[in-house]
């Protein structure tokens, strides 16, 4: 028989690096989860990802405080700030802009997201990539 479903919790952890500290403990410690057993198995799973980058984690609370875990890569802005190599993007989208994105910069990005995106083709993930960026103040050339 399946195990009862109580809840679901969506947290954005750094790779390889959680840890009982907030924001992870008081999440998981109010609902009756084992805090440390989350921390060394998404640290053991991210051990091979990109040390600190932003990992969305949806964790799935059973009835009897078990728990299993579902990772995606990270956001598509953290992807787009590291290919650039910015800080961060416009402080006013669509007056200023940070910086610039080509094609083959968004096509590498997609192929990594593809996975989490609502897109059928790279050439759809693209376009929704692109529409991330210049929401960020970056100038889509191409």
């Amino acid at each position: 028989m399946a195990k009862k479903i109580e809840g679901y919790l969506k947290l954005q952890v750094p790779a390889g690096a959680a840890s009982p500290s907030p924001p992870i403990g008081p999440a998981l410690g109010q609902r009756g989860l084992n805090i440390m057993e989350f921390c060394k198995a998404f640290n053991a799973a991210t051990q091979e990802m990109e040390k600190n980058s932003p990992i969305p984690v949806t964790i799935t609370i059973f009835a009897d405080k078990s728990f299993t875990y579902t990772m995606k890569q990270p956001p598509v802005s953290y992807f787009l700030l590291k290919t650039l190599g910015l800080p961060k993007g416009s402080q006013k989208p669509g007056h200023e802009v940070a910086g610039s994105i080509s094609q083959d910069q968004l096509r590498e990005i997609a192929e990594k997201k593809m996975a989490d995106l609502n897109a059928d083709t790279i050439e759809a993930a693209m376009q929704q990539i692109a529409g991330s960026a210049r929401a960020m103040g970056l100038e889509v050339q191409g």
